[in-house]
């Protein structure tokens, strides 16, 4: 028997074997019968999940690996796609072997993401790699049953990807950069290499949606007593005219925001040495090609990490269950044929804590 509080008992019947007691006393039958609904709910509304694990069981040795990239072609991708398709080859995944890649390259254009994202779906990958946050976003919108892992997921709780960096919840989980916390440390390492360094110009990919709010670049120049403003690059072609009025405007010094700019880093580090403005990034990768320096997390290491991700995904594990993880360990790199091009003298100090000099 189960009772409640209060009981009131109404009438007992044999014929249906019933006693109602109030309006919420259950014989055991009901009851068995009212959880198996519960359950049923429950499995109603993570049936997507379930189908979508079954298929991926039963692709196993020959599994789809959708991947959305934000650049226009492999080329201007090679330098994170190698160590991805590296990172996949060391777990074991041989392209015309065991694994298919489906690699999009949407070229910054938002609706070629979201064509992509839905190509991608359409095509039945197994598993999905976002590189960038919008790309998460569209497959977000395109799908609830295939597992979607992100590379550089940028305030994935506050932009809505997921429900919480321990327990991501839905189809979604990945890798979460730092850029914005870091921003502070990013300008104040600017304002050791130069001295001189009073106005910070950034130089904003007015396109890419995480780029265009500069505000905790502004917040976090004002509090190390520098006045930083804002200047658009909505075009590759705008980033020599972006340089030329960043000096013209006296600014000391830049860095430089956005996945276009990141794609056009041999121009950006071109502009920015022909105008002689000592120039930061939060990716190493820009550096080599003219900019001054960079601080942030070890991008290569997201793509291992990412595959690792799918790795899991593709043996059994639920996006659900993989804790979001962040970076443990930032790069500082520093440029001292850019530092001697510009004049600039590198504190020891600050070359002592680099984890990466050119020389």
């Amino acid at each position: 028997m189960f009772t409640f509080e209060k009981q009131e008992v109404f009438r007992s019947s044999k014929k249906a074997n019933i006693t109602r007691l109030g309006s919420w006393r259950w014989r055991r039958g009901d009851r068995m019968r009212r959880r198996q609904f519960i359950q049923l709910v429950g499995v109603s509304s993570a049936w997507p999940l379930i189908a979508h694990a079954q298929q991926i069981a039963a692709n196993r040795g020959n599994a789809k690996i959708g991947v959305l990239w934000h650049a226009g072609n492999a080329d201007e991708e090679k330098v994170y796609l190698d160590v991805l398709t590296k990172a996949f080859s060391d777990l074991g995944y041989l392209e015309g072997k065991n694994v298919m890649f489906l690699h999009r390259f949407p070229a910054e254009q938002p609706d070629r993401f979201r064509q992509f994202a839905e190509d991608l779906v359409d095509q039945r990958a197994d598993v999905i790699v976002a590189v960038t946050q919008r790309g998460a976003m569209e497959l977000k919108r395109a799908t609830g049953a295939i597992p979607v892992v992100f590379v550089i997921g940028v305030n994935p709780v506050g932009s809505g990807l997921i429900e919480s960096l321990a327990r991501p919840g839905g189809n979604l989980t990945g890798l979460s950069v730092m850029t914005l916390d870091t921003s502070g440390k990013r300008i104040g390492l600017l304002k050791e290499a130069v001295p001189t360094l009073k106005r910070l110009a950034l130089l904003i990919d007015t396109n890419d949606p995480i780029a265009a709010n500069p505000s905790p670049y502004v917040s976090a120049a004002k509090a190390l007593g520098l006045e930083a403003g804002p200047v658009e690059v909505p075009t590759p072609d705008a980033i020599e005219t972006a340089f030329s009025s960043a000096s013209e405007d006296r600014y000391d010094a830049a860095i430089v925001i956005g996945s276009m700019l990141f794609n056009e880093r041999e121009r950006v580090g071109r502009a920015a040495l022909a105008h002689r403005m000592p120039t930061g990034s939060v990716i190493a990768e820009m550096v080599p090609h003219g900019l001054l320096m960079s601080y942030g997390q070890d991008f290569p290491d997201f793509f291992r990490k990412a595959a690792g991700y799918v790795d899991k995904i593709l043996k059994g594990a639920k996006p659900a269950d993989l804790p979001v993880e962040q970076p443990t360990r930032f790069k500082l790199v520093i440029n001292l044929q850019a530092a001697k091009a510009l004049g600039l003298a590198i504190p020891a100090t600050l070359l002592m804590s680099a984890d990466e000099v050119i020389e």
